[in-house]
């Protein structure tokens, strides 16, 4: 069974705030298996006016963490856990990153997740991010879920 999430959901199941949140909706999640979810990207992002003023590109460490976030719902919700819940996850790798096309202003980012291995605390997924069906990026991440004080 697939579950959906509205952005005051997301807030629930994710640490991160404005202007650092780069999830808007979760259009489907299946815990322990994959998510697909939504950022919509606008003409007023914080970093568009610096990157790059003649032509708004996202930057591609910028879709990488949009794959990020949506990999630690996906993570949270396979174990039934909540950032409140004295735990956090981090970034711990990204491999084989591939970027295919430019992401600008008015682009819907639509995040697609899948869980492929998950091992004490460790988390594998394999990453895309794609606009109008078309690859924008790829990847391999790694998250490891850590105690916080």
């Amino acid at each position: 069974m697939t579950e959906t999430m509205d952005i005051h959901a997301i807030l629930q199941n994710l640490p991160h705030r404005f202007p650092f949140l780069l999830v808007d909706r979760v259009l489907e999640l299946e815990p322990g298996v994959r998510i697909r979810a939504l950022k919509n990207v606008s003409i007023n992002e914080p970093f568009f006016p610096g990157h790059f003023p003649h032509h708004p590109v996202m930057p591609g460490v910028l879709i990488i963490e949009a794959l990020a976030q949506a990999a630690a719902i996906l993570a949270f919700r396979t174990v039934k856990s909540r950032p409140d819940d004295g735990s956090v996850y981090y970034l711990a790798g990204v491999d084989d990153a591939r970027f295919k096309r430019p992401v600008m202003p008015g682009d819907q980012l639509v995040l697609e997740v899948e869980l492929t291995r998950y091992m004490r605390d460790v988390y594998k997924f394999k990453a895309a991010a794609r606009v109008d069906g078309q690859l924008a990026a790829e990847c391999l991440i790694t998250c490891v879920r850590r105690a916080i004080a």
